[in-house]
């Protein structure tokens, strides 16, 4: 213990004297956090800018289009000739979508290329649509004496309930803010790692780092990755204190077990920075693949793409990622009630992220003491 002192202090004096620790340690993981907590606003799309195409020019499309206008999520900002200038101005991000009136027709197109707005006109386009089209019916109908609603009964014979079993509002702050968060906090801790790690070979003190530790690497390893380990879970339980707290994101589980995840995570992410390092332990190299699996983390993670819908080869290979298992963990503790059938085999995943370094401890001491790296730039 007193030598896991010795290298933890000695790592606490390193970091006061370079101000990069501070910046990727602190600064940016709580810039981050403010960040993931305000961009969504209230966390619901409003005005989404749409066209229309008016070839009908009637007082009923006219209708169509205020009908239109006056819903929450769009906003009719441009009206164009013809179909070829909406389609251009749609593919320039202009706008998201385009509704077509033509003499007995009605047709609407929209931009899926960012699923969650193209999600939201089309679904608002569809709602919209649905009763318009009903409108000339149920006028004719009313006038000849029908009751309004017997004509909807048999117009729309089965109608649309839904009832969310979570986040109610429909709320894109809750679905994404704290995935968004940790998918960035794992690509600082991955880099910041191995920045640790390899600035003692760069800068020619890794002897001195491993004599601090009586020459025992797994000492030295673990003394140095300490202080970086304690400021991470501090800034993962604060996020989570933001997110399940100030937020009031819903948490059918106990934050206390959210917290005890999310330790879990930063060291299996720690883990895993330790064993590419050991691998090849050149600094100039391993911050690119550092950068690189912290990216691929970002998508085979699950957040901005189902994994499950991903072809087989990425699908194993997001195995790999601390992530993928932490984000399914989430995932299981926030909608399944945190049943822990759901996701003991992604705990599992992760404690064996922790085991692997230290096949390759011995490895890295034989870099140290050999020199042969320092050559590299």
């Amino acid at each position: 213990m007193s030598d896991i002192s010795t290298v933890f202090r000695r790592e606490l004096h390193r970091m006061a004297s370079r101000r990069i620790y501070w910046v990727a340690c602190l600064v940016l993981p709580l810039f981050s956090l403010v960040f993931m907590a305000t961009i969504f606003g209230d966390g619901e799309m409003k005005n989404l800018p749409v066209g229309v195409v008016d070839a009908d020019n009637t007082s009923a499309s006219r209708g169509i289009v205020r009908m239109v206008d006056a819903t929450p999520t769009l906003q009719v900002t441009h009206h164009y000739a013809n179909e070829t200038e909406a389609r251009n101005a749609v593919q320039k991000k202009e706008i998201y979508g385009y509704l077509v009136i033509d003499e007995g027709a009605l047709c609407y197109y929209y931009h899926n290329a960012m699923l969650s707005v193209g999600g939201e006109v089309r679904s608002t386009f569809e709602t919209l649509l649905k009763q318009v089209s009903i409108t000339p019916i149920m006028t004719e109908a009313i006038a000849l004496g029908e009751e309004q609603s017997a004509i909807v009964s048999f117009l729309m014979p089965t109608s649309e309930v839904e009832f969310p079993t979570y986040n109610r509002h429909r709320n894109y702050a809750v679905y994404l803010s704290q995935p968004f968060f940790f998918v960035f906090l794992q690509v600082l801790l991955l880099l910041v790692t191995v920045y640790a790690l390899g600035s003692e070979i760069k800068f020619g003190t890794s002897e001195e780092w491993l004599q601090a530790a009586q020459g025992n690497i797994g000492v030295a390893v673990l003394g140095k990755l300490l202080p970086y380990t304690f400021i991470f879970i501090t800034m993962g339980v604060l996020a989570n204190v933001v997110f399940f707290g100030w937020m009031q994101i819903p948490l059918p589980c106990s934050l206390g077990v959210m917290n005890l995840v999310t330790i879990l995570f930063i060291c299996a992410t720690q883990a895993l920075a330790l064993l590419l390092y050991a691998i090849f332990p050149v600094m100039g190299l391993i911050i690119s693949v550092a950068s690189m699996i912290g990216s691929l983390g970002a998508t085979l993670s699950g957040v901005t793409f189902p994994i499950v819908f991903m072809d087989a080869p990425v699908y194993w290979a997001s195995y790999l990622f601390p992530v993928r298992h932490f984000m399914e963990v989430v995932q299981s503790l926030l909608y399944l009630d945190g049943t822990f059938a759901y996701y003991w085999t992604n705990i599992v995943v992760l404690l064996l992220f922790l085991l692997l370094p230290i096949l390759l401890l011995p490895r890295l001491k034989q870099a140290i003491l050999t020199h042969r790296y320092e050559r590299f730039e």
